[in-house]
């Protein structure tokens, strides 16, 4: 079973799609806690609204490119609208930070939002 943390984001009705997102994946998988929320300010675009932003700790059968695979189709499923800019509104976005306890996502080492709620899971 592997081990996992899941960088959360979200700018369009964020607590509503955050909640819809972890009670799907948590059919699927074994979804062990979340940390706690943090309101951020859009990075690039900033002429739009404040993100949540948080983490969650997940067991997974899959390999990690099974998983993060599975994770773009669970935006997909939530509407997540791929023709937006890069850094645009967005109702979901789901990344793996750290897989088996290792650091795979370079936005940990620059975002302190993500680095801080990573932080939360890794010692909990």
């Amino acid at each position: 079973m592997n081990d996992c943390i899941v960088g959360i984001g979200s700018n369009i009705n964020p607590i509503e799609n955050i909640r819809k997102m972890l009670c799907l994946l948590s059919k699927d998988h074994l979804v062990k806690k979340h940390s706690k929320w943090i309101k951020t300010k859009p990075i690039g675009i900033t002429d739009q609204d404040d993100f949540i932003n948080g983490a969650v700790r997940v067991k997974t059968h899959h390999c990690r490119e099974e998983f993060n695979l599975y994770l773009k189709q669970l935006e997909d499923k939530m509407g997540r609208d791929r023709s937006q800019v890069k850094f645009g509104p967005r109702n979901i976005d789901l990344d793996i930070i750290v897989w088996n306890n290792e650091i795979v996502d370079e936005d940990y080492h620059s975002r302190d939002f993500l680095k801080k709620s990573v932080d939360e899971l890794l010692v909990g």
